[in-house]
């Protein structure tokens, strides 16, 4: 079971490599760099980080992405939120509803996550509204003693 989760808010900044990348490597802005430096080398870490794209909805930190330019607006976070709930059941069936979630995203990926806000065995959640809040979000992971 996994006890605690990382969503972040993919970032407008990619990698420009046509091939395809995981995404903690296909998005190099945000919080995305400083997860890649701390997380590198912690597969246990690494299975519990997601993001959620604009172009693709939830996807875990090693799902292989190639380029893409798709920027969240309300719009396409209402079209993507059945989605991403789907996405999330599926992952609480396999693997269980984590206690704890950290969020490091802008407020328009909350539309995403509606479902999750309202599930009725919520976890707890932590919610860095600002993408670049690497500094709130360590103190979290580490409190929450991430490697």
């Amino acid at each position: 079971m996994i006890t605690d989760l990382l969503i972040a808010g993919c970032s407008r900044c990619k990698a420009p490599e046509r091939r395809p990348l995981p995404a903690l490597e296909r998005y190099t802005g945000g919080i995305a760099p400083h997860l890649q430096t701390r997380f590198a080398g912690h597969r246990h870490a690494r299975d519990r980080i997601r993001f959620l794209s604009a172009e693709h909805g939830l996807v875990h930190a090693d799902t292989p992405l190639t380029p893409y330019d798709r920027q969240l607006t309300i719009s396409r976070a209402e079209q993507l939120r059945p989605r991403v709930a789907a996405q999330l059941e599926r992952e609480f069936q396999i693997a269980g509803i984590p206690e704890r979630v950290l969020l490091v995203l802008e407020p328009a990926y909350l539309v995403l996550l509606t479902d999750l806000l309202a599930h009725p065995a919520r976890p707890s959640l932590h919610w860095v509204h600002n993408p670049h809040g690497w500094a709130e979000a360590t103190a979290v992971l580490d409190e929450w003693r991430w490697p």
